[in-house]
């Protein structure tokens, strides 16, 4: 099993930045790859971005050019650093990773953290 920690949501004004930290443990080498959902009041859970092992990256249209994903695989952590924040990025940030062990394939979520965007 694969562990989850995000940190680094709060309230910044329009124009503004955040990074966004997601710290893994436990099983970190079924790691196959690492992305950043959000989730805003009455809406569905979406894709940020996400990374696979081999360095693949996927963004949302919303939130190309503005924010981007990285990992230090030395620390187990994943970042999203988000740039020029509009107040539609309001909402939960979730880390997930997928994982592959011989029991097969599987996917583990953070808690989340809030991401409140003011005008």
């Amino acid at each position: 099993q694969v562990q989850l920690v995000e940190s680094g949501g709060g309230l910044v004004q329009a124009g503004g930045s955040l990074t966004l930290s997601c710290a893994a443990s436990g099983s970190t080498f079924s790691i196959t790859a690492i992305g950043w959902y959000r989730q805003a009041p009455g809406k569905q859970r979406e894709l940020v971005a996400t990374m696979s092992n081999g360095g693949k990256i996927k963004y949302a249209e919303s939130v190309k050019g503005r924010f981007t994903i990285s990992r230090d695989n030395a620390k187990n952590t994943a970042y999203l650093q988000m740039n020029s924040l509009k107040p539609e990025d309001t909402a939960v940030y979730y880390c997930n990773v997928d994982t592959i062990t011989t029991l097969g394939p599987s996917y583990y979520w953070g808690q989340g953290t809030q991401v409140t965007v003011s005008s």
